[in-house]
C-alpha cells in the first residue's frame, strides 16, 4: 500500500491556540497593574524626598539657631556685675532651647529646661568651676574687669552653644523634654562644649 507513504510522512502543523475569555482578561489587566505599581513606587520616593528635605531643613535652622544664641551669649559676658552674667547667660539659654523647641514643634517647660541645664552643666566641673571665678574677678578693677569680660564671654558662648547642639540633637531623634537622658547629655558635653570653644574662637578671629 504505498499510496499512504506519503500522507504518514507530511509535517504536522500544530494547531492554533484560540485566546480564552480568561487569558484575555488577564492581559489586559497586567498593564495598568504595572502602571499603579510603578505610580506607586514613585509616589513614596517623592514622599521620601520631601521628609529627607523637610529634615535638612529643621537640623539647618536649629544650627543657625544656636551658633546665633552661641553669638549673643558673648554679649552676657560684658555685664559687669558679677552673678549679674551668669543670669543673663541662662536667660539667653532658656530662650535658645525655646526657640530649638519650637523648631521641632515640642511643648516647651521652662523649669524642665532649667533642671537640665543644671545637671548638664553641673556635669562638667571645670565649666561649673570656670565660670563663677571669672564672673567674681570682675570685682577688680581695670585687670580684673577685663579678664573677667573675656573669660565669661567665651565660656558662655561655648557652654551656651554645647548645650543648644545637645537639645537640638535630642529633638532630632524623636525626644522631647520627658524623656532628656541628663546622664548621656553630660557624657557628650565635653566634647560638644569644645566644638563650641573652637566654634566662637573660629568668630571672632574672623571679626578680627
Amino acid at each position: 500500500m504505498a499510496t499512504n507513504d506519503k500522507d504518514n510522512t507530511a509535517t504536522e502543523v500544530p494547531a492554533t491556540e484560540v485566546p480564552t475569555q480568561e487569558t484575555v482578561a488577564q492581559e489586559t489587566t497586567v498593564e495598568p497593574a504595572v502602571e499603579a505599581s510603578v505610580e506607586s513606587s514613585v509616589n513614596e520616593t517623592a514622599q521620601d524626598h520631601t521628609l529627607l528635605n523637610q529634615r535638612m531643613q529643621r537640623i539647618e535652622k536649629a544650627r543657625a539657631c544656636f551658633k546665633k544664641y552661641a553669638l549673643g551669649a558673648i554679649a552676657a559676658g560684658f555685664v559687669p556685675v558679677p552673678l549679674a552674667d551668669m543670669a543673663a547667660l541662662t536667660a539667653i539659654q532658656l530662650k535658645m532651647v525655646h526657640s530649638i523647641a519650637a523648631i521641632y514643634d515640642v511643648p516647651f517647660s521652662q523649669n524642665r529646661t532649667k533642671s537640665i541645664l543644671g545637671s548638664v552643666l553641673g556635669g562638667s566641673i571645670s565649666v561649673t568651676l570656670a565660670l563663677p571665678v571669672a564672673s567674681f574677678i570682675k570685682l577688680f578693677p581695670v585687670i580684673g574687669q577685663a579678664s573677667g569680660v573675656i573669660s565669661t564671654s567665651a565660656i558662655g558662648a561655648a557652654t551656651t552653644y554645647a548645650i543648644g547642639k545637645v537639645f537640638a540633637q535630642h529633638f532630632e531623634s524623636g525626644g522631647t523634654f520627658l524623656d532628656f537622658d541628663e546622664e548621656k547629655a553630660r557624657a557628650h558635653f565635653k566634647e560638644l562644649y569644645e566644638e563650641g570653644q573652637a566654634f566662637v574662637s573660629t568668630q571672632q578671629s574672623t571679626a578680627a
